[in-house]
């Protein structure tokens, strides 16, 4: 098991460096931004030469004189938990994350348990009770759930109950604390958005898993000895079945939450990760795209090792000493 570990916090490196790379080529190699068009159009109606003004803006940004240096520069920055100054916010990019983290955890993390629990319990219950009238409303509202876009839906759930029905503010605000009642009623409409989707797709996956089971001969033994339903399902179904479904956990769940929390940010106007990585897209503000990159992706990659080592915990008979 330590073996594996250590090959699997070894791979977590790779892969981030591998992400990282990437992301910073594709950030160099792009166009100037809004703000840097402008900087660079200023300086030559001042009478500097175009290229030479480009090469102001970009001296200023910190960046060196070859793709190389500053891809250098970049990585022993980010190696030493320095991470450059956002010319997004004029901030360093340590202050920016440390301060708009807990924005996208506030609405992210109820997401998350919502989708898991009613997730995994309605599609277990719609496993054991196959073609009623619940697993028909249950599949439905899967199918409905996967296909609605976040960003129509966010949009469909402001106009309805934040203009014409006026229960919910339209767009998030700072004024109130993070542990007030009115800042808990401003994030109800992002939680649903971002749960919706969130359940569907979990709830598709328990009943499929779940439904592989039911009809199995330990789950007959165990009726038959006396055990009651609860038991049968949560003991004898719904365990074996939590192997495959930790398997799609973690990935799915981060891929609907963060790639959802773009969309909902920006519709709702919360200041987390999500609008600050978009907003430093936008005006090209390198250091702190990357380091709004590298969050989510170090998150990814530590939840695959953590749902792997749960492997062990479900299902004793996998051993992981080959692997």
């Amino acid at each position: 098991m330590k073996a594996y570990i250590a090959k699997r916090l070894a791979w977590t490196f790779f892969a981030t460096w591998v992400t990282l790379t990437i992301t910073f080529i594709l950030m160099d190699l792009s166009p100037i931004s809004a703000s840097g068009a402008e900087f660079v159009d200023q300086q030559v109606q001042a009478g500097m030469d175009a290229d030479e003004a480009r090469e102001l803006y970009e001296e200023q940004l910190g960046y060196g004189d070859t793709m190389w240096d500053r891809y250098v520069n970049f990585m022993v920055g980010l190696a030493t938990l320095d991470w450059g100054l956002s010319t997004t916010y004029n901030q360093p990019v340590v202050d920016v994350i440390a301060n708009s983290w807990i924005y996208s955890f506030q609405y992210v993390f109820p997401a998350t348990v919502i989708s898991v629990v009613l997730g995994f319990a309605i599609g277990l219950y719609s496993a054991t009770h196959q073609y009623t009238r619940e697993d028909y409303a249950a599949t439905l509202f899967a199918f409905t759930g996967i296909s609605l876009p976040n960003f129509w839906f966010a949009i469909m759930l402001i106009l309805i109950f934040g203009v014409y029905l006026g229960w919910f503010p339209i767009f998030y605000s700072t004024e109130h604390g993070l542990l007030s009642l009115e800042n808990a009623h401003q994030l109800v409409l992002p939680v649903v958005v971002l749960s919706t989707s969130a359940i569907a797709s979990e709830m598709r996956y328990a009943r499929a898993e779940s439904l592989e089971y039911v009809h199995a001969e330990f789950v007959k033994t165990a009726r038959a000895k006396g055990l009651s339903e609860g038991q049968v399902t949560v003991r004898h179904i719904f365990r074996p079945a939590m192997v495959p479904l930790i398997t799609i956990l973690v990935g799915d769940i981060l891929g609907l939450l963060f790639a959802g929390g773009y969309v909902i940010e920006v519709i709702f106007q919360i200041p987390g990760l999500g609008l600050v990585s978009y907003e430093a897209i936008i005006q090209q503000d390198m250091p702190l795209v990357l380091a709004t990159v590298l969050v989510p992706v170090f998150i990814a990659i530590i939840g695959n090792l953590i749902q792997d080592l749960c492997y062990t915990i479900l299902d004793p008979r996998i051993d992981f000493g080959d692997r």
